[in-house]
């Protein structure tokens, strides 16, 4: 099962599925809740993780099956790694591209990060201006997706305000894209249709998700695959082993959106590691 993240779609996998299904898998390819013709709950509270992750389980006893191998990248890494630890039975294996595991901290997980990184970033703003970004997003839809998905960026500071509003609202992009203007219209036709809050909902559980896992065993036990973009700014975990004993990590030379930039190379790595 392929779990994508925000801002994207099913379709960020269309280069892997194939290959999956040449190798001999039943592939699963959702639009997760809040995405494309998925779902849209209106309430904030519907996209926490205890959804998110019943979702996943959803399918798969709709398909019948007792387990699977799951794929995420970015929020859908967070999804899978709390799948692990919320239904650790139904899941087989792991592999995670871009976000390592993310270790619950002492303090709720927004306001340790506007300790960190203050009021503008984007996780925090989601949460203590809710709706804000989600209208600027909906107007600009194609410009910050075409300013999102690149790759080869500058090595500049970051400007102030809020990133995911400064991209929204950029005319001229940086870097070099990541896609044709063919495939990413099939991202804009979407957001266009569905809108932003959705996704950005899951960004409002934080909180909510840092409660739930309180009591929950920390503890990943699945045999699992690490895939990092030695570019991307998500850092590496120096803490992932402890959390996922069963790890092994691979890097590519490459961003954040790993399984579109090096999409021959991702694939192989994933293939690789399924053989073993």
């Amino acid at each position: 099962m392929l779990c994508h993240g925000w801002p994207e779609h099913a379709y960020s996998w269309r280069h892997q599925i194939p290959a999956l299904v040449d190798a001999g898998y039943h592939v699963i390819v959702p639009n997760q809740r809040g995405f494309g013709n998925s779902s849209r709950p209106e309430a904030v509270t519907a996209y926490d993780i205890t959804c998110l992750t019943g979702d996943l389980v959803g399918l798969l006893d709709h398909y019948g099956y007792d387990d699977a191998i799951f794929v995420g990248h970015d929020w859908g890494a967070n999804n899978v790694w709390s799948l692990a630890l919320l239904h650790p039975s139904r899941v087989k294996k792991i592999i995670n591209l871009a976000l390592p595991y993310q270790a619950r901290t002492d303090v709720p997980w927004i306001e340790f990060m506007e300790t960190v990184f203050g009021s503008d970033n984007y996780f925090v703003h989601f949460n203590r201006q809710p709706g804000v970004a989600d209208a600027i997003l909906d107007q600009n839809a194609e410009q910050f997706l075409r300013n999102l998905f690149r790759k080869n960026l500058p090595p500049v500071p970051p400007a102030p305000g809020m990133m995911m509003i400064n991209l929204a609202e950029a005319e001229t992009p940086l870097g070099d894209p990541i896609m044709s203007d063919e495939a990413l219209a099939v991202f804009v036709n979407s957001f266009e249709n569905s809108g932003f809050a959705g996704g950005i909902n899951w960004y409002r559980n934080l909180d909510r998700n840092w409660t739930i896992l309180a009591d929950v065993d920390p503890i990943v036990k699945a045999p699992a695959l690490m895939i990092y973009g030695d570019h991307d700014m998500i850092p590496k975990s120096e803490t992932l082993s402890d959390f996922v004993p069963n790890i092994e990590v691979e890097s590519l030379h490459c961003g954040h959106w790993v399984q579109q930039e090096m999409p021959e190379e991702t694939t192989a790595l994933i293939l690789n590691w399924l053989s073993k």
